[in-house]
C-alpha cells in the first residue's frame, strides 16, 4: 500500500527545482507542516516565505514576487485558498497573468472530522469560474510528479488540489502516461464511459474492472485537467459508449460533472449520471466514511452504471 501522499511529492519536486533554480519560492499560510513543506523550508530558508494565517496576503505576495521574476508556489488548505483569497486569485493571479501556482492541500473531504468548514466541496467550481485559471486534480503520486514538472515549465497561474493522506496508486513509476492538458485514457468502453478526477480515479478503475468481468464494457478517463477540460476526449468516450458517468469529490453543482454534461449535450447526446457530494453540508467522518456514505466508491459506480444501462 502506498504511504506517500501527493503533497509530499509536490515538496520533493519543488526541492529538486529549487536546488538548481533560485527563482523558485514557496509560500505558506501557517501550513508548512500540513502541506509537507517543512523539508523545503528547512533546506531553502531564503526561498521560503511564511505569511501566517492570511490567505489573501499569501496570494497577493506570491503574485508580487512573480511579477519580480520569481516562480511562486503558494500552499494553503484548499477550503481557505479557494474561498478567502478568491478575489486575489482572480485579480492578482489570473487577470494579471502572474506565474503563481496555487496549491490547495487537504482538498475535498480529507480534513474529515473537522467538518464542512474545512471541506472544500466547491473549489473546482470556484476556481474554474475564473477566466485564465487552470484547475488540476492529480489522481496519484506518479501523476502528481508529472504534473508539477510540467507546470514548472510554464509561466501562467494554476490551481492544483491534492488530498491530505496517501492514496492508492493508479499508475506506476514505469507506467504513467501523461500529456499536459490531455485526459489519460485508462480504458475504453462501449457500454459506459467513466470520467473521474483526483481520488475518484482509483475507484473508477476498480469499478471498470469489475464491470468488464460482468460483461459490461466500461472505460475510464482520468480527467486530471478539469480546466482546460479535454473536450475531445470526452466526445470520443461518449460517442463510443451508451452512457456516461462522472464522479468527483466535489458538489454536483458546477464541477467536472457540469462541464462534461455541457460537452456531451452539445456534441454526443447520451444519458449522463453525475456522482458527487450533495448540495448540503457533508457528513462528518474520514474520507472513506464520507465516500461510502454517498456511494462515491467502486460499488456505487457499478450500481450507477447498471441503472443507466437498463
Amino acid at each position: 500500500m502506498n504511504k506517500i501522499a501527493n503533497k509530499q511529492v509536490i515538496c520533493e519536486v519543488l526541492m529538486e527545482k529549487a536546488k538548481e533554480d533560485r527563482d523558485v519560492v514557496v509560500l505558506c499560510s501557517d501550513s508548512r507542516g500540513s502541506a509537507s513543506l517543512t523539508p523545503f523550508a528547512d533546506t531553502y530558508p531564503d526561498q521560503f516565505v511564511e505569511v501566517g494565517i492570511a490567505e489573501q496576503s499569501l496570494v497577493s505576495i506570491s503574485a508580487g514576487l512573480a511579477k519580480c521574476g520569481k516562480k511562486a508556489y503558494a500552499a494553503s488548505p484548499a477550503c481557505f485558498l479557494s474561498t478567502r483569497s478568491m478575489e486575489q486569485a482572480k485579480v492578482d493571479c489570473a487577470y494579471s497573468h502572474t506565474n503563481v501556482k496555487l496549491i490547495g492541500i487537504s482538498g475535498g473531504v480529507s480534513y474529515g472530522a473537522l467538518g464542512m468548514t474545512h471541506h472544500s466541496a466547491t473549489d473546482i467550481a470556484d476556481m474554474a469560474s475564473i477566466p485564465g485559471m487552470r484547475v488540476y486534480l492529480p489522481s496519484d503520486r506518479f501523476q502528481t510528479r508529472k504534473l508539477m514538472e510540467a507546470l514548472y515549465q510554464d509561466d501562467q497561474t494554476a490551481y492544483i488540489r491534492v488530498g491530505r493522506n496517501a492514496v492508492p496508486d493508479v499508475y506506476s513509476e514505469d507506467n504513467c502516461p501523461f500529456e499536459m492538458d490531455k485526459a489519460t485514457v485508462i480504458g475504453e468502453g462501449t457500454d459506459v464511459a467513466i470520467i473521474a478526477c483526483g481520488e475518484m480515479v482509483e475507484a473508477a478503475v476498480a469499478a471498470s474492472k469489475e464491470l468488464n468481468e460482468q460483461g459490461i464494457s466500461a472505460g475510464v478517463l482520468d480527467m486530471y485537467c478539469v480546466k482546460p477540460l479535454d473536450e475531445q476526449a470526452v466526445i470520443r468516450a461518449a460517442e463510443k459508449a451508451k452512457a456516461v458517468i462522472v464522479i468527483e469529490e466535489h458538489t454536483r453543482i458546477g464541477g467536472l460533472g457540469s462541464m462534461v454534461c455541457q460537452v456531451v449535450a452539445a456534441n454526443a447526446p447520451r444519458k449522463v449520471t453525475c456522482m458527487g457530494l450533495p448540495d448540503a453540508p457533508v457528513i462528518t467522518g474520514n474520507s472513506r466514511e464520507v465516500f461510502d456514505y454517498y456511494h462515491l466508491n467502486k460499488d456505487g459506480i457499478i450500481a450507477a452504471a447498471k441503472e443507466l444501462l437498463k
